[in-house]
């Protein structure tokens, strides 16, 4: 496979590069014991974990930012999380195959998340991907999240890339809304943490796939569709 002129493929990491629902999910309902309540089963709480600490208090405690009690409880979820958040997450079949063969045809690859730095960078080298990643971007690394392109901005910075040559991959609108407006081509994820009546096929990114195993034919048809229609102008 030949991904140039590409030259970066990054990816979102809940729900894109990770499988990170079993522990989100986890830390919400060891929260519910803590309460007295029941564990909610993780079909329903997994659509939210896009949304991470925030989605899950909304599903698993009822509770919004503007609540009194919010802060105190988010504070606490982010501990519980952090207490475990290594424990059942792994990567998506197949993709540490993906990166590897990315990285083998000159492709760099990366991570831009909303997770907060302090919690993305642990957990990837946790994961221990060989190749590591070129850069792992967090939702304060750039002082804002996405959907803002600040932080796809930064990724190219730090890697020494242009962002019309990068892909961004992602099972979100913000991804897709962030990638867009950094110039970048988007994938969109439908095997990723999705909520019930998102239509994915409404983020306008250039392509939609069901599984890992489809990005590599999608970063090819990209390709084709970007950088084929340039010809030698006549003599």
């Amino acid at each position: 496979m030949s991904v140039a002129p590409y030259q970066a493929v990054l990816f979102d990491l809940d729900g894109t590069l990770l499988d990170t629902a079993p522990d989100l999910a986890g830390a919400i309902n060891d929260m519910r014991l803590e309460r007295g309540l029941a564990p909610m089963p993780l079909a329903e709480l997994a659509p939210l974990c896009s949304f991470g600490g925030r989605g899950m208090l909304g599903k698993g405690l009822d509770l919004r930012p503007e609540d009194d009690d919010y802060s105190a409880a988010y504070d606490a979820f982010i501990e519980t999380y952090r207490g475990r958040m290594t424990r059942d997450t792994r990567a998506y079949d197949g993709m540490r195959e993906l990166v590897r063969e990315l990285t083998e045809a000159g492709c760099a690859w990366g991570v831009i998340t909303n997770k907060m730095e302090a919690l993305a960078l642990p957990l990837m080298t946790h994961m221990a991907f060989d190749p590591a990643p070129a850069c792992v971007i967090g939702g304060d690394s750039a002082g804002v999240a996405k959907p803002d392109p600040a932080p796809m901005y930064l990724a190219c910075e730090r890697i020494g890339v242009d962002p019309a040559r990068c892909i961004y991959v992602g099972d979100s609108d913000r991804d897709v809304a962030a990638g867009r407006a950094a110039g970048m081509a988007t994938i969109g994820v439908a095997y990723g943490y999705i909520p019930p009546g998102d239509d994915i096929h409404g983020w306008n990114a250039d392509v939609v796939v069901d599984t890992v195993a489809d990005l590599l034919p999608a970063i090819e048809r990209l390709k084709q569709i970007r950088f084929s229609t340039a010809k030698t102008a006549p003599q």
